[in-house]
This record gives C-alpha cells, structure tokens and sequence, in this order.
C-alpha cells in the first residue's frame, strides 16, 4: 500500500477558511483515498467540520503591512520541509520564489500555480502602490510568474479572460477553473420563479471585498435613494475592508442611517458561512462594480454565489455579466451613478414586473464542474 500522499495549498493573505483555497480546492482533495491535504494561509477559524485528512497551518497572524509578512515566508519553508509534499498548490505569488527554490532543490517536487488575478495588471493600475515604484513590481512580478509557469506541472487559472491576457498562459500548459460556488452542505433552494412584492420590506445586500473600486459607496447612495420610493429598504453590507478611511466612513454612514445601512465585519474577515446566511436572507444583490480594467473581463465570485441561491442581481451595464445573468434571467443592469428619482422610480417598476430564475437555479454556477477538472488534473500528475 502506498503511503498517504501529502498535499500543500498556500497563501500568505487568503485566510484559512478561503472559499477557493479551503473550500474548492481543499474539501475537493481531501475526499481522495490516501491523501493528507494540508492548507496554509493568514489566520481564521477552519469551518467545521473539517474531515481528518484536511489540516490547517497559520502563516500570517498581524497585518498584511506588517513585519508578519516577511515571517510568514520562514513558516512557509518549514512548512516545506517539515511536510515534504508530494504536490504544492500555490494560491499567491508571493510564495512564488520559495516554492521553486524548493522545486529546484529535490526530485519529484511538484507545484501547481493557480492564478486568481492579474497581478501585474492590478498593481499598474489600483494605485495601491506608489506610482515610482509600480512599473518595476509589476514587471517583477510578470517575470516570476513567467519562471514559475515553465516549471509547474500547470497553471490554474480562476478566470477564462486571463488566457488572453497572460503571456504565459500557454494553452498546453493551462487549466481554467473558475470561482463558482461550493455548497458547504445541504442548500435550502429558494423556490422560483422569484417575485419582488410592492409592500415587502426589500433586503438589500452588498457581500465580499469593501472597497470603493468595488463600489460600496454607490451601494450606500443607491440604497438611500430607493428607500425613498420603496419604504422598508435596508442595505446589508457585509465583508473585509482593508482601508481604515472607508471603514470609518461606512461605520459613520450605518451610524446615522437609523437602521438603514448595518455593517457587518468590515474590520475583520467576515467567515464565509455568515455571507451564505446575508445571502439567503435577501432580497436583492447589489454588484455596483466601477469599470475597470483589473476585472471588468472577470465575472465576480459573488455573482456565482447569488446565482446559485436565486438571488435577484442589480449589475452595472458591462457586456459579459449581462450576458450572463440575461441567460438565466437572473437580475438587471443600471446605471448606479444616477440616483435620481425618475429613474430609481423606473428600476423599482422593473424589479416588480419580472419573474426571475423562471428556468430555476442555473447548474452551471456550481463547483461540480470545475472540480471534476481538478480531480482529472491531479490524476495526471500522479
């Protein structure tokens, strides 16, 4: 009998309880006989239950802009030698450098890249880092990323626009799994076709990533001028935000708004169980996105997951997710920057006079897909 083969999936800022690192990747590895699956990542409860064979290892515990994140690197090589995997799947760039210094030290180590966003692009254009500095890391980077593709077994990629964008995204040396939603058990459908009634208090929600490129403000203003006609309305917004100015913002706007706006995490990763509950418990989702060329070819996780749970969507008017709730009838596309009356008083009669989901919860929104791919992808590299 072979011994049990060990299995690495790393990051340094995706917490431990991640929905692609922990939930995708690793519950759909961890049901393979003989297999140790072990996920490392920045500091988070690991959902329960966690199968026996799934373990989890903190590499960051402080801030993302903190000396822990040069340690977390250290724990990451003696997570390396200590386990001596079989197979690495590395979620972060970062984890790049060592992981091939570990490839190139020792036969039969094995590593998978998955790529979960255009790193050089993002850091070129968010203005996240100083503008004398951005050209040369997103070059550094594109040339690691370019390295460690001609030694991996593959590359992963979460999303189908990044074939084209990437350089070394070699059709022969890639795979495309994208972020659909993983059910963490038994789903509590919700019947369709789905109606929005006139007089029903309407949830609305805002989930995930809190930012302002990600639109939580447009939220906030749409939110208070559709209270206006449709009395009773509330805006969820639940998330991580990693910007202390916004957060002080929104903790002040929820504040004042008598109920209006609830905040929920916004300091701290949110666990992904309390999303789901947001989720099951609203009306309609808002993904008030500004157009922008780090994801405007990508299709959000989050418009998975309101999918799968029959979730009415509001979209801004970008061609790709149109097409793709248009499919399923699924939502709506407007115009979130403009919040006066005459057209918030046309997206209300909209949202009432359609049926939506009339075909039920969409199948292709699901992992299942994605994670026979994975398994087929792992069997080849035995």
């Amino acid at each position: 009998m072979q011994p049990p083969r060990t299995i690495l999936l790393a990051s340094v800022l995706k917490p431990l309880d991640d929905t692609r690192m922990y939930e995708k990747f690793g519950r759909t590895l961890a049901r393979l006989p003989q297999v140790q699956v072990h996920v490392a990542g920045r500091q988070a409860p690991a959902p329960q239950p966690k199968p026996a064979n799934l373990h989890t290892h903190s590499l960051l515990a402080g801030s993302r802009l903190s000396w822990a994140r040069l340690r977390a690197q250290g724990r990451y090589w003696q997570l390396l030698r200590r386990l001596r995997p079989g197979l690495v799947v590395v979620h972060a760039p970062e984890l790049l450098p060592l992981t091939l210094l570990w490839h190139w030290l020792g036969k039969e180590r094995r590593f998978v890249y998955d790529v979960q966003e255009n790193f050089a692009l993002n850091i070129r254009t968010q203005h996240v880092y100083p503008a004398a500095v951005r050209g040369l890391l997103a070059t550094a980077v594109r040339g690691l990323e370019t390295l460690a593709a001609t030694a991996a077994e593959k590359v992963i990629l979460a999303e189908e626009s990044y074939a084209e964008e990437l350089p070394f995204a070699t059709p022969a040396r890639t795979l495309i799994l994208e972020n659909k939603y993983q059910p963490p058990g038994p789903e509590l459908l919700r019947s369709t076709p789905v109606h929005l009634a006139p007089n029903q208090p309407l949830e609305l929600l805002y989930s995930g990533t809190i930012s302002e490129l990600n639109g939580v403000l447009a939220a906030v203003e749409f939110a208070r001028a559709l209270r206006l006609v449709w009395p009773g309305t509330r805006l969820t917004i639940i998330g991580f935000c990693q910007h202390p100015a916004l957060l002080t913002q929104l903790q002040a706007l929820a504040a004042e708004s008598g109920g209006a706006v609830e905040l929920v995490g916004g300091a701290e990763p949110v666990p992904h169980g309390r999303i789901i509950q947001a989720i099951r418990r609203s009306h309609l989702g808002l993904l008030p996105y500004r157009e922008h060329p780090s994801f405007w070819r990508c299709v959000p996780t989050k418009l998975f997951e309101y999918l799968a749970h029959a979730l009415p969507v509001l979209i801004p008017r970008n061609p790709l997710w149109q097409q793709f709730i248009a499919q399923h009838q699924a939502g709506l596309a407007v115009d979130f920057a403009d919040t006066s009356s005459a057209t918030i008083e046309q997206v209300k009669n909209d949202l009432l006079r359609h049926a939506f989901y009339s075909q039920g919860v969409p199948a292709e929104v699901f992992w299942h897909s994605e994670e026979q791919k994975l398994l087929a992808l792992l069997d080849s590299i035995r």
